[in-house]
């Protein structure tokens, strides 16, 4: 049933009102009873020995409950990473352990050394300031290159720095495919180091009930039970039913709130130890130091093709940094959930992709908006303008010539495609760019002296990661499906409790869609619980574009099982049988008749069973379902960047952005579209403006939002946003996933646009950011030769 509020309404999000009158609860508006509080000593220094820790003034300053160091944590485990890589020759990836707290070495600034704990935050900073390390500093290493080329090492057990060197495709099939090319394009690029920057810092409680054994852990994150399997297991040893992990309103994530990390467990492990709850939370500036960053590949690639423009082979050489320790999924970002995408929407028949995955003495990196696809469209969609711009055809041409459109397909690098129309989200999104009439709009900016230049970006992303067989297979040590239970209670109102997360997706409200037009009923009826691991179904959390298409499948699997016991009931009451028995418009109705019971009826019936046989259907109306998804989804879209360049200062302004997507079906219109204006804007973001940058002494220069830029509201155009559809086969929502597009599609968009103004002056590739000083000093070089 559509209603109103059901599936296809574009309706305001339940949970806005709440946040907009600042009656969110997040883990910092937390208190507990004779709660403390606790700061971190970081290193200052990229690489070191940790000589002595001097706790002596630290320890008698005022208000000092303890302060911890790796040799109180000894018999402690350290972070685990959720993902085994197995490289090019059979072996296993190095994993280094990853120490609670540094134990023998710092490893990058930021590095947590100490925590003191004190009864107010402002006397554990203090104390913090007083705590005496002896670092004997070492050489760092910050470039990836010098790290594989004999840098200083980061661990000892990984010989050049190296993690594992992978790779994926048919290298022999990619060399013959190059060999009878009549065009190669080249580029050497950079997909800058990104730094996540949720509105919301990290924060963590840690509490320890001595009368029932239980830990609780409050945190800022996206998936609560990875963090009680991880931390409890692996870390600290806790039985899971020991230990409860709850992640209320979260402000953000975008990646970043996936992992687990130290202090979590330190917060949890040092509740028991003082027998009183620890708080923690990051100020912004250790946020840029502590936080999973994301991105940061040094790429070369090529791309053969044979004279009529249609792609032949592709060959993908890649640097993948991963920081000084492993975080949770980092081994799978640069590898299969990157390498995996670089088929894109072409038919190119041979692939070979090589990654080699280094350590450095810098912040660790792992899953950011996108994760993996957002780097191999880059490379992709930038080949494939540069390739346009150098034969002379038509970048958009280019790419609907070497459309897939037979499907399934099955790409040459490991993953099939079930359905997709390129064309149709091309076609819209050229239509609304108003693409034809580009030439002229190119001639009257050169009038007023400006740059003018159109990219275009063709993109296809793989989400929600599945099935767990296939991923198990590829190294992931954890499986990925997601679970749900709905409770129907007697009058008629449902609580469905979700292992997905929501932290700023609007789950309150498309899940509660689903819902109410699953079973017919009013939207105010419905109830979602998430978020809190003593409540919820063992679930995987959100990341990867999932929640709908696994999470809102697993609410529709056990919404199907709700109705199939309704269905008996409903027999026994209108004496049918159950094949008579159909529902439709939220009531149970004999086919052919109008007897009928509404789906109120047959709740309260299920609860009060004086009208059916209770030894053949059990009392109740609850039900659980775990959905494992048979295949990845595949959305896809076009997006199609205008922008200008005044030659005099560098300064690009975006003058229109068209995005057309492909998201299958859709459940809240306005939802998805604000999600796509989320993307796009740290896209651009990354394209124009923001970048991690380290000396080669790893001391990152840029961490703050001094030196940090980040895309403001007048960076950026209102956009132009539309979608195509093609349902996904084999998901019963025919949905894909739409929250990370936009960050995927957007950089080489922005890119490639920037690129095509500067053609004339010969200037085929820009690195990102591609800031107004960087374009400014390619313009002095180019300009005058292209004068000659």
């Amino acid at each position: 049933m559509t209603t109103g509020t059901g599936i296809g309404a574009s309706i305001k999000r339940r949970e806005d009102f709440r946040f907009l009158k600042g009656l969110g609860r997040y883990t910092d508006d937390m208190t507990m009873p004779n709660m403390t509080y606790c700061v971190f000593v970081r290193s200052p220094v990229a690489h070191a020995k940790l000589g002595k820790i001097d706790l002596t003034a630290a320890s008698k300053s005022p208000g000092v409950v303890a302060i911890f160091t790796a040799t109180d944590l000894e018999a402690v485990g350290g972070v685990p990473c959720g993902w085994l890589v197995t490289d090019r020759h059979n072996k296993p990836m190095i994993e280094p352990k990853h120490p609670i707290l540094a134990a023998g070495k710092v490893r990058h600034v930021g590095d947590p050394a100490c925590a003191v704990i004190a009864e107010t935050y402002a006397q554990a900073r203090d104390a913090a300031e007083k705590v005496s390390i002896d670092y004997q500093e070492l050489a760092a290493v910050v470039d990836m290159k010098k790290a594989m080329l004999g840098g200083a090492a980061v661990h000892d057990e990984a010989p050049n720095n190296l993690c594992f060197d992978w790779e994926l495709g048919d290298k022999a099939a990619a060399d013959a495919a190059f060999a009878k090319a009549a065009h190669i394009c080249k580029i050497d690029l950079i997909n800058n180091r990104l730094v996540p920057n949720a509105m919301e810092p990290r924060a963590a409680i840690g509490a320890y009930d001595l009368a029932t054994e239980e830990h609780t852990l409050v945190t800022t994150s996206q998936n609560p039970h990875v963090i009680r399997l991880l931390m409890g297991a692996f870390v600290l040893g806790i039985p899971e039913h020991k230990l409860r992990v709850l992640s209320p309103d979260v402000g953000g994530g975008f990646g970043s709130k996936i992992f687990h990390y130290a202090e979590e467990a330190l917060v949890t492990w040092g509740a028991k130890k003082i027998g009183r709850p620890i708080k923690w939370v990051a100020e912004r500036s250790e946020s840029f130091l502590s936080d999973a960053h994301g991105r940061d590949h040094v790429t070369h690639a090529e791309m053969a093709f044979d004279k009529d423009g249609m792609a032949l082979g592709l060959k993908v050489d890649t640097l993948a940094n991963l920081g000084a320790y492993l975080s949770t999924f980092a081994p799978s970002v640069p590898t299969w959930l990157h390498g995996t995408l670089m088929a894109g929407q072409y038919m190119t028949p041979a692939i070979h992709v090589n990654v080699k995955a280094m350590f450095t003495n810098t912040v660790p990196v792992d899953a950011y908006r996108g994760a993996g696809r957002p780097e191999a469209t880059y490379v992709l969609e930038r080949l494939m303008s540069k390739a346009a711009a150098e034969m002379g055809m038509d970048q958009a041409e280019l790419r609907r010539r070497n459309f897939i459109r037979k499907f399934p397909y099955q790409t040459p690098v490991a993953v099939v495609y079930d359905t997709g129309d390129y064309d149709a989200h091309l076609d819209k999104a050229l239509a609304l760019a108003d693409y034809k009439g580009f030439e002229a709009r190119r001639a009257a900016a050169k009038a007023r002296g400006k740059l003018r230049g159109i990219g275009v970006s063709a993109y296809i992303e793989a989400c929600g990661i599945a099935p767990s067989s296939l991923v198990g297979a590829l190294g992931a040590r954890a499986g990925l499906y997601e679970a749900a239970t709905v409770r129907v209670n007697p009058t008629g109102s449902v609580a469905v409790m979700t292992g997905s997360h929501s932290h700023g997706q609007g789950h309150d409200t498309t899940f509660a869609q689903v819902v109410a037009d699953k079973l017919g009923i009013g939207i105010e009826m419905v109830d979602i619980v998430h978020g809190d691991t003593a409540k919820v179904p063992f679930g995987m959390g959100t990341y990867g574009s999932r929640s709908l298409a696994v999470g809102g499948t697993a609410i529709v699997e056990a919404l199907n099982k709700v109705i199939d016991k309704g269905r008996r009931i409903a027999a026994h009451l209108l004496e049918a049988s159950e094949a008579d028995i159909v529902f439709e418009n939220g009531a149970y109705q004999v086919k052919g008749t109008d007897r009928k019971k509404t789906f109120g009826e047959i709740a309260l019936t299920a609860y009060v069973p004086h009208k059916y046989p209770i030894d053949k259907i059990e009392p109740g109306l609850e039900e659980t379902a775990f959905y494992d998804p048979k295949n990845f989804t595949f959305p896809s879209g076009t997006y199609i960047c205008e922008i200008e360049i005044d030659p005099a200062t560098g300064e690009t302004q975006i003058i229109k952005f068209t995005a057309a997507d492909d998201f299958g079906n859709i459940v809240n219109p306005m939802i998805v579209e604000g999600q796509v204006h989320g993307g796009l804007a740290q896209g651009i973001g990354q394209a124009l403006l923001e970048n991690a940058v380290y000396d080669d002494n790893g001391q990152l220069k840029s961490g703050s939002y001094m030196d940090y830029c980040m895309p403001r509201a007048d960076d950026l155009p209102s956009f132009d946003i539309t979608t195509t559809n093609t349902p996904c086969t084999h998901n019963p929502l025919g949905v894909k996933g739409c929250g990370e597009a936009g960050a995927i599609g957007s950089p080489p968009a922005v890119i490639n646009a920037i690129c095509d103004a500067l053609r004339d002056y010969g200037v085929m590739h820009m690195d990102m950011p591609a800031t107004p000083e960087k374009i400014w000093r390619a313009l002095q070089v180019a300009m005058p030769k292209a004068a000659e």
